[in-house]
């Protein structure tokens, strides 16, 4: 990949703007670039979603029961993909924090370039490995068994709403990474990824988890992501009746866009505002 070169930065808007896109690219292309060099990072990145499917289908699987029937593999897949594209934000975050803990950040500062680019850039490169880590987990998936019983087109729509969640959840990761002192820092922030994942309808139905629990879990947007994906897949869905659980398809539009509405801002604010 090369960089993409542009006339200098002087006209009118068109030209602006064409300026912020090649500095996006360039920000992009520099961060899968480390994924070249550094495979033993992309390896783990796409490797533990893998073991996580395998653990929970096999060892826990045969304990695990679904409200009204159905097969627990099936039911277990799509909460599997949400998993993973919801806990991709902590690898965004340890990212940036990683950069800015290395001046690089700052160094980006210095450069005539659009502030958006490094936020939009690190997003676009996070996109591109989400895409890469959903195609592993789904051949994962049909190797072990599971099958979308609803239409092409629904399968694709039920992954691009996983690939929106990711989406909106990169700002999460931008800002946080922004936010942190420093890479230990970072680490601790699994303790927010850990139970907003786990407390969803993910892995287990809400309707199976105690009253108020329960109720956090179906308002939780993974949760509105995993059963409007059930639904497209054709897979049992084990709905709890409930207004945010029947309308789940709805709510996995909304919800990553009110995400992403809050937090991309805080993202670019928060580098603009840092010291030089």
């Amino acid at each position: 990949m090369t960089a993409l070169e542009l006339p200098a930065r002087t006209g009118p808007d068109r030209s602006r703007a064409l300026w912020a896109l090649a500095d996006t690219w360039n920000v992009t292309r520099r961060s899968l670039t480390h994924y070249q060099r550094q495979p033993v990072a992309i390896i783990w990145q796409l490797g533990f979603p893998i073991v996580s499917v395998l653990l929970y289908g096999y060892v826990f699987g045969s304990a695990m029961k679904v409200p009204g029937g159905g097969d627990y593999r099936e039911f277990l897949m799509p909460g599997m993909f949400a998993t993973t594209m919801t806990m991709g934000f902590m690898n965004t975050a340890m990212a940036v924090v990683t950069d800015a803990g290395k001046g690089v950040i700052d160094r980006f500062r210095s450069m005539p370039m659009a502030p958006s680019a490094v936020s939009a850039g690190r997003g676009v490169a996070d996109l591109v490995v989400a895409c890469a880590e959903l195609t592993i987990l789904a051949l994962t998936a049909l190797a072990i068994g599971w099958r979308a019983g609803g239409s092409p087109l629904e399968a694709v729509g039920a992954f691009g709403l996983l690939l929106l969640l990711r989406f909106s959840l990169i700002w999460v990761g931008v800002w946080l990474g922004l936010l942190v002192p420093n890479a230990e820092s970072a680490g601790g922030l699994y303790a927010i990824a850990f139970p907003v994942t786990m407390i969803s309808s993910a892995l287990v139905a809400p309707s199976l988890m105690p009253g108020w629990l329960g109720t956090v879990a179906a308002w939780n947007p993974v949760s509105s992501t995993v059963t409007a994906s059930r639904e497209l897949f054709g897979n049992p869905v084990a709905s709890g009746g409930t207004w945010v659980e029947e309308h789940a398809l709805l709510m996995a539009l909304v919800w990553p866009l009110v995400i992403t509405l809050v937090f991309l801002p805080l993202a670019v604010r928060r580098f603009q505002r840092l010291s030089r």
